[in-house]
């Protein structure tokens, strides 16, 4: 059986799954946590900008876009919504051989259920679908190795979850994989040197474009295949030979960031916030980080990480996040602002940093996300370890810890409670109830 008819299988029986209260409950949070995100986001430059370049927009189906009165043709309300979902790299994440933000795969499932006017529970079989599947090919190989980006992985995902969305027969189901991915392999340019604005939207286009593939499988439009197995597919030009395992379940070990920043930054911001609490104003002479070979690569190794100066850059900057979290606390949404990538303290502080690889931690992740600084001042050192940071999935938010994301973000304690309440209800919701609160 070919990969893509196994994926089509697999779908079929995904209420199995969703049997398991503690699942349902962990997807609600991930819509509701997306949704929060998207706030903080609508006003950034990145969506301006596309607003601009993308509206007004209409078409056969339409959905709202988050926070703005305006509706789009599906695929641009996709894009849209799936820019502010994640532009502020605040969005959920799942580590495994490849690193990935399975919410990526939140705004177009949402977005084409109000078009469809599909209930919540529909929605969760598609989410559920979408996560398992982007977390089964993560777990396989990382594509990052061989210079393509993860978001590849979403365009799978993302059609595969529309495809349980639509109610697709096997035909339509595996045509909209094909088409979905066959035009949508990412090159992990995206994530090197100075990072671009394309860093925050690339997952947003690789959905747009499942949802393309989606409205025309609908109509019994064919695409290339077999997509994995063939001479010039997937298997041949991306991963190699791989196998995909979609039996485990991934949506447990997926995990709600606490702070703006690479999740490999997560354990090391709470590191460096516990050690600022204990500096009593001392001045730092040098700063050591223990931490693992994918942290270097992504967030340390580039020159450019040390200088950042876009927004991209420093919030996938392990240097700037220590450093700006030593000197000034938790980041928050105006952390990446241009006055603190200028910051001679910031800048002063980065170059008095070292970072090493240890093969213990390299060992610990991505089970672990273990990370040691080791902060030296005239008075004596402070050394903090973390290996397990809040929003981790063996240290998992509870809704508390989501409506105080919320706030945080958000400054309306009687919207969040709202998004809260149908988030916590929704198998039993719509779609469109959804829309109604954040379509305004």
């Amino acid at each position: 059986m070919n990969l893509d008819e196994q994926i089509y299988e697999y779908s079929t029986g995904i209420d199995a799954l969703l049997k398991d209260s503690s699942t349902r409950e962990e997807l609600k949070k991930r819509i509701v946590d997306s949704l929060f995100v998207s706030y903080g986001a609508r006003d950034s430059e990145a969506v301006r900008l596309s607003k601009r370049g993308l509206l007004p927009s209409s078409g056969k189906m339409n959905a709202p876009i988050y926070f703005d009165k305006r509706t789009a043709s599906v695929d641009i309300a996709t894009y849209l919504n799936g820019c502010m979902t994640r532009y502020l790299d605040y969005n959920d994440t799942y580590l495994s051989k490849e690193a990935l933000h399975p919410s990526d795969n939140i705004p177009p499932i949402l977005s084409y259920a109000y078009s469809l006017g599909e209930s919540g529970l529909q929605v969760l079989r598609a989410l559920a679908t979408s996560y398992q599947v982007v977390g089964a090919f993560a777990d396989a190989f990382s594509i990052r190795d061989r210079g393509w980006d993860h978001v590849t992985y979403i365009s799978i995902s993302s059609a595969a979850g529309l495809g349980v969305l639509n109610g697709f027969d096997k035909s339509k189901f595996i045509n909209t994989l094909n088409l979905a991915i066959n035009n949508n392999i990412s090159l992990r340019q995206t994530r090197a040197g100075e990072l671009s604005m394309w860093k925050g939207c690339t997952a947003a286009n690789a959905t747009r474009n499942s949802v393309f593939a989606s409205l025309l499988a609908n109509e019994g439009f064919t695409g290339p295949s077999p997509i994995f197995e063939g001479e010039m597919g997937f298997f041949k030009q991306v991963t190699g030979n791989v196998s995909i395992d979609l039996k485990n379940n991934r949506i447990l070990r997926t995990m709600i960031k606490n702070f703006p920043v690479e999740y490999h930054a997560m354990s090391a911001v709470e590191s460096a916030l516990w050690i600022k609490d204990r500096l009593n104003g001392e001045m730092i002479n040098s700063v050591k980080v223990d931490t693992f070979s994918v942290a270097q690569k992504i967030i340390v190794k580039d020159p450019e990480k040390l200088r950042p100066k876009t927004k991209e850059t420093a919030d996938h900057s392990l240097p700037y996040i220590i450093a700006y979290t030593l000197l000034y606390g938790e980041p928050d949404l105006t952390s990446f602002d241009s006055r603190f990538l200028n910051d001679p303290l910031i800048l002063k502080l980065i170059d008095k940093m070292t970072f090493n690889v240890t093969e213990e931690y390299d060992a610990l992740y991505p089970e672990y996300l273990p990370v040691k600084i080791s902060v030296s001042t005239k008075a004596g050192s402070l050394d903090k370890e973390v290996k397990v940071p809040k929003g981790h999935f063996k240290n998992p938010f509870d809704w508390k810890d989501l409506e105080n994301k919320g706030f945080k973000v958000m400054k309306n304690k009687e919207k969040v409670r709202e998004i809260i309440e149908i988030g916590q209800k929704f198998e039993n919701s719509s779609s469109r109830d959804l829309f109604d609160l954040v379509h305004s």
